[in-house]
This record gives C-alpha cells, sequence and structure tokens, in this order.
C-alpha cells in the first residue's frame, strides 16, 4: 500500500469514529503512521482529504446500486433494489452514520456538504432512471427531477425514519407500498 492510501485509510477510520470536526491531522498522521508535513504532499488541507474520501465513497455507492440492476428487470424493481442497497449501505457503513449525526447534531457545514452530495448523487442516478423508463414507454410523462426527488424521499422515510418508532418493514413490504403509492399513480395502464 503506498502512502498516499495509507492516509486515505487513516481518515476514513478517523472520520468514522471521530466525526469530520473532531478530526484533525495529527490524528490522521498518527493513524497513518507518518509525519503530519507527509499527509500535505498529498492534500492542502483537511477538507480536501474530507472531500477525497467522499468521492471515493461516492463511487462505492454508485457500484453498489449498479450491482443490483438487472437490464431484464423493470424500472421498479431495479429502483427498489438499488434503492434498497444503497439506503442499506448508508444505514450500515459506519462514516454514512457518523456524518448523518455529525449533521443533525453539530450541523458542521462541510458535512451537510458532503451528504448532499451523497443524496445528488443518489437523485441524478434515479432521474436518469426515470428519463430511461419514460422514454421505453415504461412510465408515463412526468417531472424525473421530482419523481427522483419523491422516490428517494419515500425510501429514505420507509427505511430509515420508519424505523425510528417502528418494527423495519420487510423489502417486499417496501416494494408493495412504493408500487402504490408511486407506479400505479405512474402506469400507462
Amino acid at each position: 500500500m503506498d502512502r498516499k492510501e495509507e492516509i486515505r485509510d487513516a481518515a476514513r477510520q478517523s472520520f468514522s469514529i471521530l466525526g469530520y470536526k473532531a478530526t484533525t491531522m495529527d490524528h490522521v498522521a498518527k493513524a497513518a503512521n507518518v509525519g503530519k508535513g507527509t499527509i500535505y504532499n498529498f492534500f492542502r488541507n483537511k477538507e480536501e482529504l474530507f472531500q477525497d474520501i467522499i468521492a471515493e465513497l461516492l463511487l462505492e455507492m454508485k457500484r453498489k446500486a449498479e450491482s443490483v440492476m438487472d437490464d431484464e428487470q423493470s424500472l421498479k424493481e431495479n429502483v427498489h433494489r438499488s434503492l434498497v442497497e444503497l439506503l442499506q449501505y448508508r444505514k450500515s457503513h459506519q462514516l454514512t452514520v457518523k456524518l448523518v449525526y455529525e449533521a443533525r447534531e453539530i450541523g458542521t457545514a462541510a458535512v451537510k456538504e458532503a451528504l448532499q452530495n451523497i443524496e445528488s448523487l443518489i437523485l441524478d442516478y434515479l432521474k436518469e432512471k426515470v428519463i430511461a423508463a419514460v422514454a421505453e414507454g415504461d412510465i408515463r410523462q412526468c417531472d424525473p427531477e421530482i419523481t427522483a426527488f419523491m422516490m428517494l424521499k419515500l425510501y429514505t422515510a420507509l427505511i430509515i425514519d420508519w424505523e425510528e418508532g417502528h418494527e423495519p418493514l420487510s423489502k417486499e413490504k417496501i416494494l408493495h407500498l412504493f408500487d402504490d403509492y408511486v407506479f400505479k399513480g405512474l402506469s400507462l395502464e
């Protein structure tokens, strides 16, 4: 492993445990077993290092979503599979859990921006799928941006928010609810 990757690993671990605000370049240097100056050979500051980690996280999330897509399945099934995968990943990945907590409790601007980038990635991905489904005649004409936003917010509510006060819903139940509230309203039939 090269020095830059060792620094990234140490930063990922520090951000996951301490959060953005509490992580210092000294923490990262100590965890990477390098001098603090070595970090600055690769990254100008903590913000740039954090953005690098977030960019890597976004790529990983996109790969996760694409890994469950199946060209033989309907838009409904593919959206369901990819959103469940992404939201479960976000919910269980230590760094994203810490970021969500820090954004809510502390309101750190860099963390809010990172979470917005994650949401934008998911929304762009969904919007692209909605546009393709409209073009293929699978769903009726709609505003793809608003539809993608609504899909994400509904899934977030059913997978994350619902569980704060209720038993988790099964994937099948979520798909059924999503079908009732979204796709039957967009159906051509």
